[in-house]
C-alpha cells in the first residue's frame, strides 16, 4: 500500500435506495412524498430575488427557524436547522456522543446511524428488536452513551407512544436521547411535549416525506436551548453557512400552508390504509404502518423475486438484502392511481408470474 493511503479515513458507506431516470417509471422506493410541494412554495420561488443568491445565506436561517417556532409553540433558540435530517443527525452525532460508553440504537432500523458511528469513531451497541420487530424498552436500561430511537421505525414501519419515550428518558437521565421522527406526521404521537420535560431529549424531523421538500433537502432538531447551542456551535466549527437561502425561503413557505399539509398527509395516509387491505387479501403480511410506507412479505413468494419483477415494469420498490429483513418489501405509498397499478401487477403476478413478467 502507498503511504499516502494508510492516512485516508476508510469506512463502508451508507447506500441510498436507487433514484432511476426513466420517463415512465412508478417510483415507491425512497419515500418521497407523491404530491407537489405546496402552492406557496411555488409562489416564493417565482418571487425569489435572484440577485440575493450572490450573498452568503443568514447563518441563523431565522426566517426558517421563525416559521417553525411559530408551527411548534416552541421557541427559536429550541430549534437547529440543517441540510435535511440526515445533516441534523450527523452533526448530533458529532456534537452529543463523545463518550468510552456505547450508543444504542436498534439492531433493524435505520441505516445511517452505525455509518455515523464508525466515521466519527463512536462506540456502539445494537439493540435487538423481537420477533414482531418491535422496540423493547428494557434493552435501553443499560449503561451507554447516548440513545437513537427512529420513531416510527424504518424500515418497519412501526411506532411507540410517546410513554415508551418518556420511559427511555427516566431510565437515562445522564445521556443524550436522540428521537428521529422523520415519519411522525403519518399518525403517530411525537416526543416533542417532552422537550420541556427532559433536557437530554433532542427530537428531529424532516421536509422530505411530509412537506414534498426532499429536493431541497431541510432537516431540523427541536430541544432544550442548550443542546441547540452545542449543535450550533459545533455547526459553526464545521460550515456555518449550511442551509442555502432558497431552502430557507421555501421551507418557510411550506411550513404556513397548514391547510395543504394536512390535506396532503390525510390522502396518503388514506391511500395507505386502502393498500394494506387489498395486499392482505392477496395473502401478503403487512405490518403496523404509521408512515408513509408499507413493510410487506409473502410466504410464497421471495421478496426478491417480486422485486426484480417489479423492477422489470419500472416499478421499483425496496429490497434490503439484510438478515432477518431479506424477505421483506418495502413499498412507498404513491397516489391511489400508482398504487392501482402496483397492486394490478400483483394481482397479474399471482395469477401468472410468467405471463406478468413480459408483460
Amino acid at each position: 500500500m502507498k503511504e499516502w493511503k494508510k492516512n485516508i479515513r476508510m469506512v463502508e458507506p451508507y447506500v441510498a435506495g436507487e433514484q432511476p431516470q426513466f420517463e415512465h417509471m412508478i417510483k415507491l422506493n425512497t419515500n418521497e412524498n407523491p404530491f407537489p410541494p405546496s402552492p406557496l412554495v411555488t409562489e416564493a420561488l417565482k418571487n425569489m430575488n435572484t440577485e440575493k443568491l450572490r450573498l452568503y445565506p443568514d447563518t441563523t436561517s431565522d426566517i426558517l427557524v421563525s416559521a417553525l417556532a411559530e408551527y411548534y409553540n416552541v421557541k427559536k433558540n429550541q430549534i437547529f436547522v440543517g441540510v435535511g435530517s440526515d445533516d441534523v443527525l450527523a452533526m448530533a452525532f458529532l456534537t452529543f456522543f463523545h463518550s468510552d460508553k456505547p450508543v444504542l440504537f436498534a439492531d433493524i432500523t435505520y441505516s445511517f446511524y452505525d455509518v455515523w458511528a464508525n466515521l466519527y469513531r463512536i462506540p456502539y451497541k445494537t439493540v435487538a428488536v423481537g420477533e414482531d420487530f418491535k422496540l423493547h424498552k428494557e434493552g435501553y436500561y443499560e449503561e451507554n452513551g447516548g440513545i437513537v430511537i427512529a420513531n416510527p421505525n424504518a424500515p418497519t414501519s412501526l411506532c411507540v407512544g410517546r410513554d415508551f419515550i418518556e420511559d427511555i428518558l427516566i431510565h437515562n437521565k445522564d445521556s443524550v436521547v436522540i428521537v428521529d421522527e422523520a415519519y411522525i406526521d403519518f399518525g403517530a404521537e411525537t416526543a416533542l411535549p417532552l422537550i420541556e420535560k427532559y433536557d437530554n431529549l433532542l427530537v428531529v424531523q424532516t421536509f422530505s416525506k411530509s412537506r414534498s421538500l426532499a429536493g431541497m433537502r431541510i432537516g431540523y432538531a427541536m430541544g432544550n436551548e442548550e443542546l441547540i447551542e452545542a449543535l450550533m456551535n459545533v455547526k459553526n466549527a464545521y460550515n456555518s453557512y449550511t442551509m442555502s437561502t432558497a431552502a430557507i425561503l421555501l421551507g418557510a413557505a411550506a411550513v404556513k400552508d397548514v391547510a395543504y399539509f394536512k390535506n396532503n398527509i390525510k390522502r396518503i395516509m388514506d391511500t395507505r390504509e386502502y393498500v394494506r387491505a387489498e395486499l392482505e387479501q392477496m395473502g401478503f403480511k403487512v405490518l403496523d404502518s404509521k408512515t408513509n410506507f408499507l413493510f410487506i412479505h409473502h410466504e410464497k413468494i421471495k421478496a426478491k423475486e417480486l422485486f426484480e419483477a417489479l423492477r422489470g415494469e419500472n416499478i421499483f420498490v425496496r429490497y434490503f438484502n439484510k438478515p432477518v429483513i431479506d424477505d421483506y418489501l418495502r413499498v412507498t405509498i404513491g397516489t391511489k392511481e400508482q398504487m392501482q397499478v402496483f397492486l394490478g401487477f400483483l394481482t397479474a403476478y399471482f395469477q401468472n408470474p410468467f405471463v406478468a413478467k413480459k408483460g
